[in-house]
């Protein structure tokens, strides 16, 4: 199966959180867009990126944006993970077998989605792409009509690409 592409419907899914809350996409894009992060605990890429996805979400949280992180793994180690990387947006579980991570056709992890509230996929990215995030940030910051910080600091040594 083929990943999920910009332009493409995003496949509706709801999930349980580690907070015990069930998300529901569709609900979640009536207010806005949701920026859906899939992980494993254990990738590299993963770790490296997601504090850089909590820069975002830590930015933009006082307009009210939208970042799940998609867990492939159970809420102990998810809840793990998010402790250590310091990621304070909602983590959601997709246990095995992984439906939602095989509806989006995912390949490889991180893989994010940028849903638009019409529920097209506005932008697709996987591994740590440093231009994908710098995108993303521009989208949202428009979309709430804000202009946040820098997403990479002068002094921080970041490269472009990190494949997943």
């Amino acid at each position: 199966m083929a990943t999920v592409a910009a332009g493409k419907n995003a496949p509706p899914f709801e999930l349980k959180g580690t907070n015990g809350k069930l998300y529901r996409l569709g609900e979640a894009l009536q207010h806005g867009p949701v920026l859906a992060a899939f992980f494993k605990v254990s990738c590299p890429t993963c770790q490296y990126a997601f504090p850089f996805v909590e820069r975002i979400y830590q930015q933009l949280r006082p307009q009210g944006v939208q970042v799940w992180g998609i867990s492939q793994d159970d809420a102990r180690a998810s809840e793990r993970f998010a402790r250590e990387y310091g990621v304070t947006f909602p983590i959601l579980i997709d246990d095995y077998p992984y439906e939602t991570s095989r509806a989006y056709g995912l390949r490889y992890v991180p893989t994010l989605f940028l849903i638009l509230p019409s529920g097209q996929v506005d932008l697709m990215s996987d591994g740590f792409a440093r231009t994908d995030l710098v995108e993303i940030q521009k989208r949202l910051a428009k979309h709430y009509s804000v202009a946040p910080p820098a997403l990479f600091l002068p002094n921080e040594r970041v490269p472009e690409f990190k494949p997943g």
